[in-house]
């Protein structure tokens, strides 16, 4: 991403071509295309969202003869931190706590996913705690 930009989310559009992109690697224009089921877009449309990925700084090219050559430049991981916040914030007051709980509520997450969840959690703060020196009281 060039430098001094500000994050933006992805549309629909330019996500589907980003994950084409962090999957398979660097594609012509003409592959993506093919990548997509039918009703295929058409090239112009791939072509200048590609475009628009590329002058956001998300996407870099390399020349073939006539020919570019597509490949991510910003990480996925950047992206997923980036929407996961703003779904959280604009959804659910800021409060991850509250996102959880919906999750739940809907069950779109089960009890064993929760569980390992809680065990990510109590895994990486008793990783945290045996790296900073602090000790838990175990005591009652």
């Amino acid at each position: 991403m060039k430098a001094g930009r500000k994050k933006q989310l992805l549309t629909e559009k330019e996500t589907e071509l980003m994950n084409m992109l962090w999957e398979r690697g660097p594609l012509f224009v003409r592959e993506m295309v093919d990548l997509y089921p039918d009703p295929k877009p058409h090239f112009n449309t791939v072509a200048t969202t590609i475009r628009i990925l590329e002058s956001k700084g998300y996407v870099g090219h390399e020349v073939f003869g006539g020919s570019h050559r597509f490949r991510a430049i910003a990480d996925r991981s950047e992206f997923r931190s980036k929407s996961l916040g703003e779904v959280i914030k604009n959804f659910f007051g800021n409060s991850y706590k509250v996102a959880i709980s919906s999750l739940i509520e809907e069950e779109k997450i089960s009890v064993d996913e929760v569980k390992e969840i809680l065990e990510l959690i109590e895994s990486k703060n008793a990783t945290h705690d045996s790296e900073s020196g602090k000790h838990k009281n175990t005591e009652p």
